[in-house]
C-alpha cells in the first residue's frame, strides 16, 4: 500500500492526493507509524482548498495519536500558516488531545501578517 501512497501523493489530481494522505491517516498513525509518513504529508504542497484541509486533518489527528512525534512540526514551524493554525484548530475541538495539550498548542498558533 504504501508504494500506491507515494504514486497518489505525487498525482496531479487533488482528490487522489487527498486519498494518499487519508490513507496514511487510517492505516499509518498508531503501531505503523512512521515519522517518515508525517514528512511526506508535510511535503504535499497545493493551492487545493480540500487537499490543504485533508493535511491539516492528517495533522490534527496526529497530534491526537502521536503528539511528541509530531509537536516539532508547530514548534519548528513546517507546515504552511494556514495548514499550521488548522491543524491546531481541529486538535484543540478534538476531545482525544488533553487540556494541556490543547493549551500549549494554543500558543502555537502563527499570526501571518499580509505580504510576508
Amino acid at each position: 500500500m504504501l508504494h500506491a501512497i507515494d504514486r497518489w501523493l505525487a498525482s496531479e489530481r487533488p482528490y487522489t492526493v487527498r486519498f494518499g494522505i487519508k490513507c496514511l491517516m487510517n492505516y499509518f498513525l498508531d503501531e505503523r507509524f512512521k515519522i517518515d509518513y508525517a514528512d511526506k504529508v508535510a511535503a504535499v504542497k497545493s493551492e487545493e482548498y480540500y487537499v490543504n484541509m485533508m493535511i491539516a486533518w492528517y495533522f490534527a489527528t496526529a497530534l491526537a495519536k502521536q503528539y511528541d512525534a509530531v509537536l516539532p512540526y508547530f514548534r519548528d514551524k513546517k507546515l504552511a500558516p494556514w495548514i499550521h493554525n488548522k491543524a491546531i484548530q481541529k486538535a484543540r475541538e478534538s476531545r482525544r488531545v488533553d487540556d494541556g495539550a490543547k493549551a500549549y498548542l494554543k500558543t502555537l498558533k502563527r499570526v501571518e501578517r499580509p505580504g510576508k
